[in-house]
């Protein structure tokens, strides 16, 4: 179920939608019978919810959006109820991304979004053939979500806020039907710092990467993410770090890797210091390799390792 967040300026869709509560929409009749609508939320039963957002157009009524089509409410939030859409935002269309289309992408974020923000400048420079179809994220308010929104990218909050009972009720599985209808096919955790499902793992197999800011399998699984992992590589007098892309499996940080990039340290490197190198080396290789994954650019071996092939 969808629910579609009415705002000061008038949703109007395109396509007749059967909303509960007795309300349809119909051709060009405003959503909810509307006026003094503002904040409500009015539930729409899609489908199965496999096609979250495809099947339907809409535009904005004015003075900000008239004329422009494929419109959307952008920020996704899960409840008992279904999902909740607030704010206005270009449509990303559902779909199996075949053929020659970009390779659609779920980000997920737990901060300010600095890789998820290169993986998206580089798939709008054209450097990477893929389209960010939706921002995952734990952190409502973050940087990477509030990057999201600015961009027009649909926002999933996952896990629910245990103190936010109107967005208690999702599953993984949920996530994952969530996932499939907006067409994803890879999944990036760029600085996710929770859980990720097995459901989800299960789901993208050989098709979910994550960056971890240490060369793994050094400084790696439970409790070292962040700035803990450059103070340990610190203590431990490492002259050098950088930055791993790995393949996500059902073990913490313990997927196959598939790229990584060594920085050298100085003896004199604070923690601060090594986190700013190994950022920089980050913002490279994350979406160099998220390129090679759209384009099909990487190879495993018979005993499952990947590699990443040069373009001929």
């Amino acid at each position: 179920m969808i629910a579609l967040g009415v705002s000061p300026c008038p949703l109007v869709a395109q396509r007749r939608l059967g909303v509960r509560g007795g309300v349809s929409v119909n051709g060009a009749r405003p959503l909810g019978a509307m006026a003094g609508a503002v904040g409500r939320v009015v539930p729409v039963s899609v489908s199965g919810n496999k096609r979250l957002l495809a099947g339907w157009r809409a535009a904005v009524a004015p003075p900000a959006c008239v004329g422009l089509e494929s419109r959307f409410w952008t920020d996704v939030r899960f409840g008992p109820g279904g999902s909740r859409f607030v704010g206005c935002g270009t449509a990303v269309g559902a779909g199996t991304g075949g053929g020659e289309g970009p390779r659609k992408l779920a980000v997920f974020v737990s901060g300010g979004g600095s890789n998820f923000r290169k993986i998206h400048e580089a798939c709008v420079a054209g450097k990477a053939h893929g389209e960010v179809a939706v921002v995952v994220t734990n952190k409502w308010d973050c940087g990477g979500a509030e990057y999201a929104r600015s961009q027009g990218i649909p926002v999933l909050v996952y896990p629910p806020r245990k103190e936010d009972a109107s967005s208690m009720g999702i599953t993984p599985a949920g996530l994952v039907d969530s996932l499939t209808g907006l067409g994803v096919q890879s999944v990036l955790l760029a600085g996710y710092l929770k859980l990720i499902p097995a459901e989800l793992c299960r789901a993208y197999p050989r098709d979910m990467l994550n960056i971890h800011p240490a060369l793994l399998p050094d400084f790696g699984g439970p409790g070292y993410y962040g700035m803990r992992v450059h103070r340990a590589v610190v203590e431990a007098g490492r002259s050098e770090s950088g930055p791993t892309v790995h393949f996500v499996s059902e073990r913490y940080d313990e997927g196959p890797i598939l790229a990584q990039r060594r920085v050298a340290l100085d003896p004199s490197d604070s923690p601060e210091d090594v986190a700013a190198k190994v950022l920089a080396e980050e913002h490279r290789l994350f979406p160099e390799c998220v390129a090679a994954l759209c384009a099909g650019r990487v190879a495993w071996t018979d005993d499952g390792t990947p590699s990443i092939v040069d373009n001929a």
